[in-house]
């Protein structure tokens, strides 16, 4: 091992540690010791003052209960002596208080009594005119017996005249004695405290440590810097959830996805989305995997995985590109077989023409091409007298032929009359052809296949009712055929269903429409969507009034034209009209 990484290898293992959880222990370690130390030191600094001043209160009312002695206030009847009365009176309180010493003195200063009998009949060594002038005085001071707590009272006689005073000493070393004394006591509490908190610490650390999966703060710093890059990079829509169920963060595209801005942060989602199968794909009330939604026209496939501290992450695909396609492609199919049943008949009625030809049949030849081209244009012909508009005239032709294939009769109701005036063209055609495709597949089953069209404007709103002759849909699940993801037909090849009526709903709610399914007169279902304010306004009201009475007068004279059962469907053409059922 080299020196550079011997020397880089000690700096790790003595230097300052990089994980989360030792960097935290240490931290806390020296905060509790630091509060220990500083808690210790504050409580000693007021102990010390406080057992100074018990010990000058203890001398003064020692030098107190001395001064109210009779044999102290008789000091003027005799002269100081070593074996005088006083003497003896102030050695036994003394050593009854514990004192270090007991001092009664003249007015002069002269000690009557001290512990030390040589100093008895001199003068004190510190002055006494505070407590001779009558007041008591508490003190910390030296003198002949070295430094202590003090007290000092004047002595009065019978009469309450100060013959002298009366001090009291308490060894200083004692004191000093009892400050220490505490000391270890309170670095016994103060260590259990840190103990306790060292222990409080540790166990936090270790939370915190299983909580960062041991991680370094560097790692953490750059894990957040790579989660914001991931997110918003992301091309799928990410959204995450507390437990309380509010949004903790969205990435760019769940904000697309579902409409949403980034003020919807920290928001509940049931606030910001609404009642709603993406909201209860999204807060779990709906479990699987690839649960289909439908958000502002959007399908969206969802996951969602509950996280440790009960939030959850739930990621969305877009698939509405996808789910056209898959429509586009059933519609391909549905169209290469009615092209293929098509050539089956043209070939079929080739060989009858070529039939009679053959057998020299002109006339015959004549009638029936006459009859099969007459009523392939009659069909069209039908369609665009009652609906103006070629888009959705050209979508009902085209599912007039493949009703035709299926054997399925495809009526127009006489009231279907649709003014080419659409506000949205695209989003007609959409409701429509979906209604139009289940109607045609719950007919196809049934024993007299059929179904009727009906689209009207009342006003500026279209009305749409279609109506077959399928099994119907029971009572209880007429809402929930509008539901994202319920179908009862098998999966088709790009393995979804259940979003066209849901596509539909939300089509007609959006323009404050609605959408409904009951039962036909024929016995199956029959879907009626209402959708407001779907025909611009004419320039000329009044005008486009008439047009619109002579276009229904128009339309009238040609029902009243046709026999008495309409245009029944033969197997020649597609589409038939006659009266409402």
């Amino acid at each position: 091992m080299s020196a550079g990484s011997t020397t880089l290898h000690r700096r790790r293992r003595f230097g300052w540690p990089r994980r989360v959880f030792s960097q935290v222990l240490l931290m806390q370690l020296a905060i509790a010791a630091g509060t220990a130390v500083l808690a210790t030191g504050l409580f000693l600094r007021p102990l010390s003052d406080q057992l100074d001043d018990q010990a000058m209160r203890r001398a003064l009312a020692i030098a107190e209960t001395t001064a109210s002695e009779p044999v102290a206030r008789s000091l003027l009847a005799s002269r100081p002596s070593v074996d005088g009365p006083v003497q003896k009176e102030a050695e036994r309180i003394r050593r009854a208080t514990g004192a270090e010493y007991v001092v009664i003195m003249d007015r002069r200063g002269v000690r009557w009594s001290h512990t030390d009998t040589d100093e008895i009949g001199r003068v004190v060594s510190t002055d006494p005119s505070a407590a001779i002038a009558g007041k008591d005085v508490m003190e910390i001071d030296s003198g002949t017996l070295g430094r202590s707590a003090r007290g000092k009272v004047p002595l009065r006689d019978t009469s309450g005249k100060i013959i002298g005073a009366v001090s009291v000493g308490i060894a200083y070393d004692s004191v000093r004695e009892r400050l220490l004394g505490t000391i270890p006591g309170l670095l016994a509490y103060a260590g259990g405290a840190l103990a306790v908190g060292a222990l409080a610490a540790y166990v936090i650390s270790r939370r915190l440590q299983r909580q960062t999966h041991d991680l370094a703060f560097s790692d953490i710093s750059a894990l957040l810097a790579e989660r914001e890059a991931m997110l918003h990079s992301l091309r799928e829509g990410v959204i995450a959830l507390d437990g309380a169920g509010r949004i903790r963060l969205m990435n760019d595209e769940a904000q697309r996805l579902l409409g949403l801005g980034p003020e919807a942060t920290g928001q509940p989602l049931d606030v910001v989305l609404g009642p709603g199968r993406t909201t209860d794909v999204l807060a779990g009330r709906v479990a699987g995997d690839d649960l289909l939604a439908v958000s502002g026209g959007r399908v969206l496939i969802a996951n969602r995985m509950p996280t440790d501290d009960g939030g959850a992450v739930a990621t969305l695909r877009d698939r509405t590109e996808l789910e056209q396609l898959g429509r586009e492609l059933d519609a391909t199919r549905g169209l290469i077989d009615a092209l293929r049943a098509q050539d089956h008949e043209h070939a079929n009625r080739m060989h009858t023409l070529m039939g009679l030809l053959e057998l020299e049949m002109h006339e015959e030849a004549v009638e029936f091409v006459t009859e099969v081209v007459g009523v392939h244009r009659a069909t069209a012909e039908q369609v665009t007298e009652r609906i103006h508009d070629p888009l959705p005239a050209a979508l009902l032709v085209g599912k007039a032929t493949v009703a035709a294939e299926r054997g399925v009769s495809l009526r127009i109701s006489p009231a279907t009359l649709l003014p080419d005036r659409l506000v949205d063209p695209q989003g007609l055609v959409t409701v429509l052809g979906n209604l139009v495709d289940n109607a045609l597949d719950a007919a196809a089953g049934s024993e007299d296949p059929r179904i009727e069209v009906e689209v009207r404007a009342e006003g500026r709103t279209v009305v749409l009712r279609i109506s077959d002759s399928g099994p119907g849909v029971p009572a209880e699940q007429r809402e929930l055929v509008f539901t994202e993801g319920w179908t009862t037909k098998d999966l088709p090849a790009h393995g979804r269903r259940g979003l066209g009526l849901a596509l539909v709903r939300r089509l007609a709610e959006r323009q404050g429409g609605s959408a409904r399914v009951a039962e036909s007169p024929d016995g199956g279902a029959e879907f009626t969507v209402v959708l407001p304010e779907a025909l611009a306004e004419t320039a000329d009201a009044g005008a486009g009034a008439g047009a619109d009475e002579a276009a229904d007068a128009a339309a009238g004279g040609a029902a009243g034209s046709a026999p008495p059962d309409g245009l029944m469907r033969d197997p020649a053409g597609p589409v038939s009209t006659g009266e409402a059922r």
